[in-house]
């Protein structure tokens, strides 16, 4: 796992206002050893701004970027308590405390609209339900697993509990819900998700500032393609060290598949169709 993989994120949708306030779901700093409280700009390039540049997009880009925005979807495929779970191990597998409420990323409403309008990749493994069957029961597992770890829902876990579970998804070694396991191959499964919430929350233009993108390049382009220089609408990186929240797992490493012998990491199939 990497620090971005279980602890230190959150989703908009159904966010706990209180959580932000919580010294040990903060990040904190490398050198004071502090919490850095929650704001509108984490990461190495604050004050960035991708959308200061929607002037020199093209009205199509500029349409689509400022809807996720100012539009995120309303949740129609997820039921209530398959959101709140879903909200719940979104907070864990991507969590956004270091955000402040008004830059909060949507990843469960960009999952479940995806859903509900039936976009998929082209492809589907053949050992693979569809994806809309594929949540509901990776959903169910993840409860079985919470239930026999903590005797308690999901959503009712302590952090640090959560990231357990989801520990064990991630080890490929969940110890219940073999039910759910059988018809959703749990490595499958796991990339699916993983790359579902990858793909809401980079897919953001809160998320481009964070990482110092300058936005589409159409149709103004380019210039600077070479030795990492930024373009005279960019900034330059800023060191940011930070060190993982007191209640999580993500500030150790480990393989997907965890560290069995002869267990090799399960991958997507991007680009070959």
């Amino acid at each position: 796992m990497d620090n971005k993989s279980i602890g230190g994120r959150q989703s908009a949708v159904g966010s706990d206002p209180t959580s932000a306030l919580n010294p040990d779901r903060l990040p904190t700093n490398k050198s004071t050893g502090q919490p850095i409280p929650p704001g509108p700009q984490p990461g190495y390039y604050p004050e960035f701004n991708t959308l200061s540049q929607q002037a020199f997009w093209d009205a199509a880009t500029r349409t689509v970027v400022l809807d996720r925005v100012q539009n995120p979807p309303p949740i129609r495929f997820f039921s209530a308590d398959e959101a709140r779970l879903m909200i719940a191990l979104c907070d864990r597998l991507l969590p956004q405390e270091d955000r402040d409420a008004a830059h909060k990323i949507p990843i469960v409403s960009t999952i479940d609209d995806r859903l509900f309008t039936g976009r998929i990749d082209g492809y589907r493994f053949d050992d693979m339900p569809p994806d809309g069957e594929a949540f509901r029961l990776g959903l169910q597992g993840i409860e079985a697993v919470a239930q026999h770890m903590h005797g308690r829902s999901f959503v009712d876990l302590e952090p640090l509990e959560q990231d357990q579970v989801v520990q064990t998804l991630h080890d490929e070694n969940p110890p219940a819900g073999e039910e759910f396991w059988k018809r959703v191959p749990l490595d499958r499964f796991w990339v699916l998700l993983m790359g579902d919430v990858v793909d809401a929350y980079y897919a953001h233009p809160f998320a481009w500032d964070e990482v110092g993108f300058g936005g589409p390049a159409y149709p103004r382009g380019y210039m600077r393609l070479t030795n990492g220089k930024p373009e005279p609408w960019e900034v330059h990186e800023q060191r940011y060290d930070w060190d993982a929240p007191k209640a999580s797992l993500s500030d150790a490493y480990r393989p997907i598949g965890g560290t069995h012998p002869g267990r090799q990491q399960p991958t997507g199939q991007e680009g070959t169709h």
